[in-house]
């Protein structure tokens, strides 16, 4: 039977209790981890968010009532004790905070039972996770979800401490907005005042960020729920947080280093790590060619090497066909992999085509210097040995080659690489590489819609050099855009906004909007350009992210609360769920499914 609190107070959560506090008596109050009746003493670990704490319960300080009581609890029994603290009888245990003291209990209350769990509350659980998401919210229970959350606290308190004092302020923009396209999915809200419409939720706040400097308020930014209908993975939900900032008058290089100030104040404070600015910088080209992505990671070399010219008159029809479709022929170096098992190389090869590639070439430096491999007869030995030089290759080196259209061959080398190095244990888990990646494309080509899209939206302004591209040769544009990159994943990233009207408009014309669709979906935008805007730029974090990284979590789902599976749905309340018909009727909605 459950009790109340009946006029107890909590003094201490478990590991505020100390070694200072011996002598004294306190009232703490938690779930119950373990309970294990020695026969007349009774060690209970009680457990809050703060950690453990260990509880004696004797007859002779509970009373016998009290004692019979203490015998029925469980795991996951909810109590309240009220004891004295102590120098702990037996050994000390020096895993926990609060190892070296005990509390001799003298009063104890069940304040809830619990059913047996459907898996133990355990750090690094082995559960699996459908299960543990089902029951999150005894998941969350664990110390390390807990810890992981308390920890996106700070670093969202220290964010607003850090941009409030660089003179930002916080403001609130509206969840449900108009759908625009250009980006990925809307999710849609029917509306019942004006039926047949619909309102989107946000997949940024991207337009009234730039409508507040329109609005004259200079530095804006807001902790940004947004929304985005499209296929997840480990480090994407359908709802996710975003750091989102603007600013007015200024460049790229102002928003860098605002930026770059926060990341070192976050790190420094939340982890202790010295980020040296000013952050490395590369182009997209740069990063591109050298590591096959636009969010490298620079933890390990084994950077990309383009042979395309050394190849061009070879022998071998993979190399010179790819060429003539204007490909390219790139590489990397496996140092000291000569000898690695051919099941291996396999393995590697259809991991290649995973990532668009028909095969991958690969040649092996043995040790005594001979070469093996899947190329070498359509090569003569002089063209072999100047292969092999242009990728630096030794004695030992297995060389892995790729050949199609650029996209492909960057896309194939970019993912072996992290690939050979994961499974190489080539990458220092401790280390924290960071890396601005700067002037992406304004553009980039749609095979299937076999048009341009921007590559981040419509509102990012061209480099100024770059302006006359935009009608002469539109893939090679470039943008005032950059991105944050951290050990090879995406950050977060922004752009200088485009602030003339004119030029706004020729970007949506490239687009593909004629004027009148272009007013029909931003006209409010394109309106208050016409009464004044400032130069404006900014960018946003992605806060899951972000946290994610900072802990060394496997997936973001380790550090929100509540997420998503990758089907979008949530296993614990079974949503998205169906609605009954008198809400359909409200909004004029009638079902027409297609059967499965």
């Amino acid at each position: 039977m459950a009790e109340s609190m009946k006029g107890l107070k909590r003094t201490h959560r478990c590991t505020e209790v100390s070694a200072a506090n011996i002598g004294e008596t306190v009232t703490v109050m938690g779930w119950v981890q373990k309970s294990r009746n020695k026969g007349g003493i009774i060690f209970t670990d009680l457990r809050d968010r703060s950690g453990l704490l260990q509880i004696i319960f004797e007859g002779s300080d509970i009373g016998e009532d009290g004692f019979a009581k203490a015998e029925k609890i469980r795991s996951e029994f909810v109590i309240a004790v009220v004891g004295k603290v102590e120098k702990r009888g037996g050994a000390q245990n020096d895993n926990l905070i609060t190892g070296d003291i005990e509390i001799r209990a003298t009063q104890l209350r069940i304040l809830s039972e619990a059913e047996t769990p459907p898996f133990p509350i355990e750090t690094d659980s082995k559960t699996k996770e459908e299960l543990r998401l089902k029951y999150r919210y005894l998941d969350l229970r664990r110390p390390d979800l807990q810890k992981n959350l308390r920890i996106r606290s700070e670093i969202t308190m220290k964010m607003r401490e850090y941009y409030a004092a660089n003179g930002f302020l916080e403001i609130e923009t509206p969840i449900l907005g108009k759908s625009t396209p250009e980006g990925a999915r809307d999710y849609l809200v029917p509306s019942r005042v004006h039926p047949g419409t619909f309102y989107a939720l946000p997949q940024s706040p991207q337009l009234f960020k730039q409508l507040l400097m329109c609005s004259g308020f200079d530095r804006y930014m807001q902790l940004a729920k947004c929304f985005r209908d499209e296929d997840l993975r480990a480090d994407r939900q359908p709802e996710f947080t975003q750091m989102d900032l603007e600013m007015s008058f200024v460049d790229v290089d102002d928003v860098i280093a605002v930026n770059e100030g926060a990341i070192q104040k976050i790190f420094k404070e939340i982890l202790d790590v010295d980020v040296k600015l000013p952050i490395d910088r590369m182009t997209w080209q740069e990063a591109m060619d050298r590591f096959g992505s636009d969010k490298p990671d620079l933890r390990f070399g084994m950077e990309l090497k383009d042979v395309s010219e050394l190849v061009k008159n070879c022998g071998f029809g993979v190399f010179t066909g790819a060429l003539e479709n204007g490909g390219s022929v790139r590489g990397i170096n496996v140092k000291g992999q000569a000898e690695m098992p051919r099941k291996k190389i396999d393995a590697l090869v259809e991991f290649a085509k995973g990532y668009g590639a028909k095969g991958l070439a690969y040649l092996s430096v043995q040790p005594d210097g001979t070469y093996k491999s899947s190329f070498a007869k359509f090569m003569t030995e002089d063209e072999l040995k100047a292969l092999v030089a242009a990728m630096d290759g030794e004695k030992g080196d297995l060389l892995f080659f790729a050949a199609d259209k650029n996209k492909v061959v960057w896309d194939v080398l970019g993912a072996l690489r992290i690939e050979v190095a994961k499974q190489l244990d080539l990458i220092d888990p401790a280390a924290f590489r960071f890396l601005w990646v700067t002037e992406f494309p304004l553009f980039e080509w749609s095979d299937e819609e076999n048009r341009y899209k921007a590559m981040h939206h419509p509102f990012t302004m061209p480099m100024e050099e770059d302006l006359e591209l935009i009608d002469t040769d539109m893939g090679r544009a470039r943008a005032k855009a950059y991105d944050i990159v951290l050990n090879g994943t995406e950050l977060g990233g922004g752009s200088v906004r485009i602030h003339q009207n004119d030029v706004q408009e020729k970007m949506l014309e490239k687009l593909g909007f004629t004027k009148e669709q272009a007013y029909e979906q931003f006209g409010f935008l394109l309106d208050a350009f016409k009464y004044g805007v400032p130069p404006h730029a900014g960018m946003a974090f992605g806060l899951d992210r972000l946290v994610m990284l900072m802990v060394k979590a496997d997936s973001i789902r380790e550090v929100m609360a509540f997420p998503k599976v990758k089907d979008a749905s949530c296993l614990m309340t079974e949503a998205p769920g169906a609605v009954d018909d008198k809400q359909l009727e409200e909004l004029e909605i009638k079902l027409d499914l297609k059967e499965e």
